[in-house]
């Protein structure tokens, strides 16, 4: 079983999953004495009833768990809590294990040995871009797809298409410029971080989330849909095409 936090509504919750004692025991002193209000899960099953009974703002996760596969985990938190950020802790290096993680849903990939400050930095960043709303920005509409920035809410004909955070803020950044070039770097720093130190496929494997999630909403409308179309620049970046 984890160790419960003491409920602080004004601290953000973290669920950290992690069987290392050491490592585990770590993370949730640091977070603590960073502000945060930590709950430690050892097991697979044991951070699932967590996350099912606590509202969770973050999940610290490791892969290697016990019971439970981490990527399985991973794909059901994500499901069942879409908004929830997840960032995986983990002793897998291979690119191939990486871009797994980020597919099962993760908003960041963190390899061991990782420094604390660095993990804190990331969490910032994180979750800043997401709480950071503009409500007095109108929404924006790319053809039959609508983007309401405030509510952070992307529709297609009214019927709301479940797009990831950072798919979402991908959109939203691609179509303050729609028609311009946008490099990689531009993306990876005001999506992710200035300082973003993970690997660089993180952008490609949202993307193409992002473009699966929009065909998807068009297969399954009723309707005819006009959708923006985002082409990828070789060697630089990613354009959005508006439509006609």
């Amino acid at each position: 079983m984890g160790t419960p936090a003491a409920p602080d509504h004004n601290r953000l919750r973290i669920l950290v999953v992690e069987d290392d004692d050491t490592i585990g025991r770590h993370l949730e002193t640091g977070l603590r004495s960073n502000g945060y209000a930590p709950t430690w899960s050892r097991t697979g099953a044991s951070a699932l009833a967590e996350a099912t009974q606590t509202s969770y703002d973050a999940l610290l996760l490791d892969l290697g768990l016990p019971d439970l596969d981490g990527l399985d985990l991973a794909r059901t938190l994500r499901s069942r809590f879409p908004d929830l950020l997840i960032v995986i802790l983990t002793a897998r290096t291979d690119d191939i294990d990486v871009i797994a993680g980020l597919d099962a849903g993760a908003d960041d990939y963190l390899v061991k040995p990782f420094s604390l400050t660095v993990l804190l930095a990331r969490l910032r960043a994180h979750l800043r871009r997401q709480t950071a709303a503009s409500p007095a920005e109108q929404p924006v509409r790319l053809g039959d797809l609508i983007l309401d920035t405030a509510a952070r809410r992307c529709t297609l004909h009214g019927a709301e298409v479940s797009l990831r955070p950072k798919e979402f803020d991908l959109l939203v950044l691609l179509a303050r410029h729609p028609g311009t070039a946008v490099s990689r770097e531009t993306l990876m720093a005001q999506v992710w971080d200035e300082n973003w130190f993970g690997p660089t496929k993180t952008l490609d494997v949202t993307m193409a989330g992002l473009r699966r999630r929009l065909t998807q909403a068009a297969d399954e409308s009723d309707r005819p849909c006009r959708l923006p179309r985002i082409t990828t620049l070789r060697g630089h970046g990613y354009r959005l095409e508006c439509c006609s």
